[in-house]
């Protein structure tokens, strides 16, 4: 077959449902980062998820991905209107409940939905359209080449029309039929590669866009759980039970595995029910540990750099503290547990091992628990595991009731995922103008990877005593790339501690290992008397990364003249066929940094952000740009100011007003994103691309400003600038009102 033919499927149903292929052609050879892998894991069920065109001309589908706010409905929408012609607004993209047969092909993370999807999404809509001109042809006696379809509607020469939802019975099958199918080549497009705006702007914008607690499940009302004072402790006793339960609104107290539950009428009456309740509680999994402990054990885990070489080198040590995955929406749930079944709704990156798992803790056979995947306010990595989904149904098991389960900010910064702290040392080796070779050990505590590709089998091998550590060197070995030529390289992982909860922040271990990748090069320019921006650009592999450079470089009017104490910084990153360049000002001077800033740290200001980004083939250009610019954020969050301080087993940060993500103060007045035309046919991963450039970038930059490398990040960690909130109890009093000036 030729490279855009393709062979589809005709579902038998009452109305036109077609699906993608189930073969795949990719030889081994051409698996090659982790990405690759599980595209190539998705392409056997991708036969099972269909495109339906509906009797009032809509046309839907059930994406079986999660939507966290990338964007991924309104590209989806895009590929089918592309291949069938319709209107954009005219696609209903839903998300898929969980579904069991799907096995690797309902996990949302690395960026690898467009990717894994944009060919079936793409097969699908082409055999409906097939279809539909086939079942007009047959109206009008007509042969098919002489019609058109065109915004939902099919034409001829002789002036007939039909609306595609009139022919959907007629272009159905009684049986599954096989069809080829050819899809429209890159030079015909006219929605794939135009900027679009999402499709669920206007819901998100008005309040209508409905979230996991906006649903209305009879009889679901709100629960949250009273969480221990240290990470993971456990429940004991609860010394006033009887005095909880009659508080105004409660209807329930119970104790469950990780905590006490309180369902009452509203979450206000929960919060009071749980600041009220006295628990005894017993020691969590990390009891006594601090932020220097950890690192004691990280650098007693390190694996050693090799022998070292003749020649000069560069070398460095960098640290990188816990940080949350706290999402803008917090961690919820809801709940309908009865004799013999269970529903559950949530916002699920990998909504199969979140069935698998509540079927397993309630005693109940997989068929007969619902998990219905909803939109997410955010994840950043958080939403791959299902904690509420798992506290909601045992709650509302134990007590015999639905609960609408919500987290606290204070339980998602206290209790919830982290990207681990981790320690990553560089040694480059070098003689004249050549670099010989590249060393990277990094260390980290132990990553939980717990929800494997996405099934209950790699979920489980991930958590074994060995297993999660061949799967972790899998995932950090296949997710990273060596873009430079620094002759031989050598890229090692080493994990150590467990007992926290820790998660697969956005782009994993990249932005440390890549921030402290660039730092380096930047010395490594000095020492050879290069510019920073020459250095990586003789070094860089092809031309195409060459090029990303170039852009960030020339938009950003690299090497202009700047002020004492204010600097520019560049830095490079690719993986999952996507690369990417940032430029960053930064602004370094004493009245930057002591700038008064209420219970927080002033310190330094990005002013200048210029991002040049090429993922192959840009679906959406418009979702891209905001994509880069959400990344731009979190890498200055992650090189400036945001971090949890660890002390005797637990964090001190205790929502967002004390966890320091971006602030307005800091986000850079001229952001710009250059999305480059396109270099193939095909797309590229984007949703955790720009993270890793930006962090780096931003620590670059401050480095020249500062005039000293950093190696400790965020660089503002060392100081504590908020008094911490108390652990008992866990919900922290809502702030006094306070006046203020007109």
């Amino acid at each position: 077959m030729k490279r855009r033919s393709f062979l589809g499927f005709v579902l038998a149903g009452p109305v036109l449902v077609t699906a993608a292929p189930t073969r795949a052609d990719a030889d081994v050879t051409e698996i090659l980062d982790l990405n690759d892998i599980m595209t190539a894991a998705a392409l056997p069920t991708s036969g099972l998820i269909s495109v339906e065109v509906n009797p009032d001309g809509t046309v839907s589908f059930a994406l079986p991905r999660a939507e966290v706010g990338q964007g991924i409905t309104t590209s989806t929408a895009m590929l089918i209107a592309e291949e069938l012609s319709v209107p954009v607004h005219r696609v209903r993209v839903t998300l898929a409940d969980a579904r069991p047969e799907l096995i690797f092909n309902q996990l949302t993370g690395a960026s690898n939905t467009t990717i894994a999807t944009y060919t079936p999404i793409r097969v699908a809509a082409a055999v409906a359209r097939q279809r539909l001109l086939a079942a007009a042809a047959s109206l009008w006696n007509a042969p098919v080449a002489a019609l058109r379809l065109d915004a939902g509607a099919i034409t001829d020469d002789e002036g007939h029309r039909v609306d595609i939802g009139a022919l959907a019975v007629k272009a159905a099958s009684p049986r599954t039929l096989s069809v080829p199918v050819e899809l429209a080549p890159r030079e015909s497009f006219t929605v794939i590669g135009r900027p679009q705006n999402r499709i669920d702007a206007r819901d998100a914008v008005t309040g209508r866009k409905k979230f996991a607690m906006d649903l209305d499940v009879p009889g679901a009302k709100p629960t949250m759980v009273c969480r221990p004072p240290t990470i993971n402790g456990k429940p004991g006793p609860v010394a006033n039970l009887a005095e909880v339960l009659a508080m105004p609104g409660v209807t329930d107290v119970v104790t469950i595995s990780t905590g006490v539950a309180v369902r009452a009428d509203t979450f206000g009456q929960c919060i009071d029910a749980v600041r009220a309740l006295r628990v005894t509680w017993r020691a969590g999994t990390v009891e006594g540990q601090s932020d220097q402990s950890v690192l004691a054990k990280l650098a007693a885990a390190e694996l050693p750099l090799g022998p070292r070489p003749l020649t000069p080198v560069v070398e460095g040590r960098f640290t990188f503290y816990f940080r949350s995955n706290s999402a803008l929406e917090t961690n919820c749930a809801v709940a309908d547990v009865r004799p013999g079944r269970a529903e559950i709704w949530s916002a699920l990156k990998s909504p199969i091992v979140a069935q698998q798992t509540i079927a397993a803790k309630l005693g109940l056979p997989l068929g007969k628990v619902t998990v219905h995947v909803t939109e997410g306010g955010g994840s950043f990595g958080r939403k791959l595991f299902f904690d509420a989904a798992l506290e909601a149904a045992e709650v509302s098991q134990k007590i015999g009731k639905p609960v609408k389960l919500m987290w606290h900010r204070a339980d998602d910064s206290r209790q919830g995922r982290t990207h681990p702290m981790a320690t990553s040392r560089v040694r480059i080796a070098y003689a004249g103008g050549l670099v010989l070779g590249f060393e990277q050990r990094h260390t980290s505590v132990t990553t939980d990877l717990g929800h494997g590709l996405g099934e209950l089998l790699t979920a489980m091998a991930a958590q074994l005593p060995i297993g999660d550590a061949a799967f972790a060197q899998t995932f950090f070995q296949f997710s990273h790339t060596s873009p430079y030529r620094f002759g031989v390289h050598t890229r090692l992982l080493a994990e150590t501690g467990k007992g926290f909860n820790t998660g697969s922040m956005r782009n994993v271990y990249s932005p440390d290992t890549t921030c402290a990748r660039e730092l380096m090069i930047d010395q490594l320019a000095s020492r050879m008397g290069k510019d920073p921006f020459e250095m990586r650009r003789d070094f860089l592999r092809d031309e195409r990364a060459r090029a990303v450079l170039r852009a960030a470089a020339e938009a950003g009017e690299w090497g202009r003249s700047m002020p004492a104490g204010t600097a520019q910084g560049i830095a490079f990153h690719s993986e999952y066929k996507g690369v990417s360049a940032c430029l960053v000002e930064i602004d370094c001077r004493p009245s930057t940094v002591n700038r008064p800033i209420r219970d927080g740290v002033g310190g330094p200001r990005v002013t200048k952000v210029v991002f040049a980004v090429d993922v192959g083939l840009a679906v959406n250009p418009r979702g891209l740009e905001a994509q880069m610019m959400g990344c731009a954020m979190d890498g200055i969050a992650l090189a400036l100011t945001s971090s949890l301080h660890l002390r005797d087993g637990y964090f001190l940060e205790a929502s967002w007003d004390n966890y320091f993500y971006t602030r307005q103060w800091n986000t850079p007045p001229d952001l710009r994103v250059i999305v480059m035309p396109p270099t193939s046919d095909q797309p590229g991963g984007a949703g955790e691309l720009g993270v890793a450039a930006s962090m780096a970038a931003v620590a670059c930059a401050y480095g020249r400003a500062a005039g000293t490398m950093p190696t400790s990040f965020p660089i503002n960690h060392g100081t504590l600038s908020f008094t911490p909130k108390p652990t008992v109890p866990p919900i922290p009093a809502s702030p006094s009102v306070r006046g203020f000036h007109a």
